[in-house]
């Protein structure tokens, strides 16, 4: 038995079901790595022990009135890592790995602001890692990271191209979209490569003050 069954086990024994009428204790969904709070739901009995069988997380819906697996329909699952109750057995915290974006909304959490304008591009290097994760046939982002880096890189070489093509003209919202189509392929680049754009902003700051 895996320890994270051995968890799930070990507090299935204990949450406290029949504190509330419907049978139903509140589950905190996280993100096992950065440690985001991804969602809200709703868990009986029977949803906890198909989450420990099948490894993905698995809520009562209240308005399907049945067990539902998050992503049965959209791929986008959450595979359990761990499992805890609070101090009152009364509430869940769950940790999990998110294979594509949470949210109905595209979002990798359903706490996302509506306006990413301050912090946008770290937004989208959330739904690239998110979505990289994803099936290729549902995901353009996993299509490029399964064809590998050698792919990815010339996509940005192509782009690169496109863009210097469009700045000898005079049509700003061609230029400004093959900037944007660069932009994106360079973050799509560097998460392929491991690492991120604050990486390359520490970088830069330290060229500054040089």
């Amino acid at each position: 038995m895996g320890i994270v069954e051995q968890t799930i086990k070990a507090y299935a024994m204990k949450i406290d079901f029949d504190k509330y009428a419907d049978g139903l204790v509140p589950a905190v969904i996280q993100d096992f790595n950065t440690h985001k709070v991804l969602m809200l739901g709703f868990m009986n009995r029977e949803a906890l022990q198909k989450t420990e069988e099948s490894g993905k997380v698995t809520f009562y819906s209240r308005s399907k009135k049945r067990l539902w697996t998050k992503g049965e329909e959209s791929g986008n699952f959450l595979e359990l890592k761990s499992i805890s109750a609070d101090c009152d057995q009364d509430t869940l915290l769950i940790k999990a790995h998110p294979t594509g974006p949470v949210c109905h909304t595209g979002a990798d959490t359903c706490w996302s602001e509506r306006n990413h304008s301050e912090d946008f591009l770290t937004y989208l290097e959330d739904i690239i890692r998110l979505r990289r994760q994803a099936p290729p046939e549902k995901s353009y982002v996993a299509r490029m990271h399964e064809k590998g880096i050698n792919k990815i890189a010339q996509k940005v070489g192509e782009e690169a191209v496109e863009l210097v093509i469009e700045a000898k003209d005079n049509n700003p919202d061609l230029f400004l979209g093959e900037a944007a189509d660069l932009l994106f392929h360079y973050l799509l680049l560097i998460n392929a490569k491991g690492h991120n754009l604050q990486e390359v902003i520490e970088v830069l700051k330290k060229r500054h003050s040089e």
